[in-house]
């Protein structure tokens, strides 16, 4: 079941849409609020995908089993032969013939921050449509500095990709807003009528990810998602030497390191707008 991909169509023509759950097999918001929407769902115009991204995570409940699923959409000539033999490099290659047939992409995730509010990725091309998401903070800039998700891929050729992370992974309420989301986007699309109201909403502009230097990258502290940075504030250690902002900013997804190159945390900051 979970390798397929599920489509619906609608009565009547309209857009193609594409949603992905599961691309990091252990975030079950997307999966839980898939199996209580699609039995009833009932599309009015276009036609909608449903996809499992990472189904062999899902099953072991695992991030991943073999490379991270969110990195496989970049520049082949980008990976390792051993990263080419993995599951989730086929499986990449696999979604992407859907990911080709749509205009738009929604892909659900959850943060392992257990303080983490909802949050939507996306770049200026995605705004007519994340207006209407349930979420009140807007983060851009991953296609520069974190290229290889599946939005990335989406907008690097022309079409619309948006991420939503609904919130901390062992959060009940992630469901909720997964379920939400989901019908959000598919009112924004015009596969449904749309009677939602535009959000009010802040922004956020990512400019640096910090790649581990050594095998063992220790934070100084447990890091809330877009927690304030000051100048010179010290981050973390990176084998002996410390690691500090070099200007006041907003941190993302902090996490202690044990490789080298790993990623271990993202710089952002404030915008006005999207743009």
């Amino acid at each position: 079941m979970f390798e397929e991909i599920i489509k619906i169509t609608g009565r009547e023509k309209g857009t193609t849409s594409i949603v992905l759950v599961g691309v990091h097999g252990d975030e079950k918001c997307g999966l839980e609020a898939l199996e209580k929407i699609l039995p009833t769902l009932e599309i009015e115009r276009g036609v909608v995908l449903f996809g499992y991204g990472n189904p062999r995570a899902v099953e072991a409940n695992k991030r991943y089993v073999g490379a991270n699923l969110n990195r496989m959409f970049n520049r082949n000539e980008q990976f390792s032969e051993k990263e080419k033999e993995s599951y989730e490099y086929s499986r990449a290659q696999f979604l992407k013939t859907y990911l080709n047939k749509a205009e738009a992409l929604l892909d659900i995730h959850a943060s392992r921050t257990s303080t983490s509010k909802p949050f939507v990725i996306c770049e200026a091309n995605a705004t007519g449509i994340i207006k209407y998401l349930p979420v009140e903070r807007i983060a851009s800039g991953f296609d520069q500095i974190e290229p290889g998700g599946t939005d990335y891929y989406m907008n690097s050729i022309g079409k619309i990709g948006i991420c939503i992370e609904c919130g901390f992974l062992g959060n009940p309420q992630s469901e909720q807003i997964a379920e939400k989301s989901i019908f959000a986007f598919l009112k924004a699309r015009d596969h449904i009528a749309n009677d939602l109201m535009p959000q009010k909403q802040s922004y956020i502009r990512m400019y640096d990810l910090y790649k581990t230097k050594t095998n063992k990258f220790i934070l100084t502290k447990s890091f809330d998602d877009f927690e304030e940075m000051s100048k010179g504030q010290v981050i973390g250690v990176d084998g002996t030497q410390e690691i500090r902002a070099e200007k006041a900013a907003v941190i993302l997804f902090a996490r202690n390191r044990e490789k080298v190159g790993e990623e271990a945390f993202l710089f952002g900051e404030k915008k006005n707008s999207l743009a």
